[in-house]
């Protein structure tokens, strides 16, 4: 039954359904919480915890959205945010970046073998070797830290 609900813009004008249907997959998605996942790495391994920070937030935010809009793979979605971001997450604010390292790490492994349980083990997620060249990693001043670790008068 079609939506009679719709919503128009200058371009076009959709139904709810129609609107619906057009919601990215985790096909779809995939690929950013790969980027994302990515940049958090080469974040963290800069120290720049708010950029770290920032990333992995957004990593939790496109999981969160697949789980919403793929709820047959929720669990498992569920499950990564907080067995292995969770940790990543909690090492961020510690500013452990020996912790970090494991517990990213880690994602890795499980999100691998969450890809063979969600029957695609033909998908293994691995870091790339060199930082995204885009993004400049080196740590700012936090706000309310003057100059940042080791700085200040």
């Amino acid at each position: 039954m079609e939506s009679r609900i719709s919503g128009k813009s200058k371009h076009v004008e959709l139904t709810i359904d129609q609107l619906v249907e057009v919601q990215p997959g985790l096909g779809r998605l995939m690929p950013e919480v790969g980027n994302a996942y990515w940049h958090l790495y080469y974040a963290g391994k800069a120290r720049n915890a708010p950029l770290a920070r920032y990333f992995a937030r957004k990593t939790e935010s496109l999981l969160r959205l697949g789980a919403t809009l793929r709820p047959k793979y929720a669990k498992l979605l569920e499950a990564f945010i907080g067995g292995s971001l969770g940790p990543v997450h909690r090492a961020i604010e510690a500013r452990d970046w020996d912790a970090f390292e494991a517990a990213y790490r880690r994602g890795i492994e499980v999100a691998n073998r969450m890809h063979a349980e969600a029957n695609h083990p033909e998908i293994v997620w691995k870091l790339p070797a060199k930082p995204p060249p885009q993004i400049d990693f080196t740590p700012r001043a936090e706000e309310g830290e003057g100059a940042g670790a080791g700085g200040g008068a």
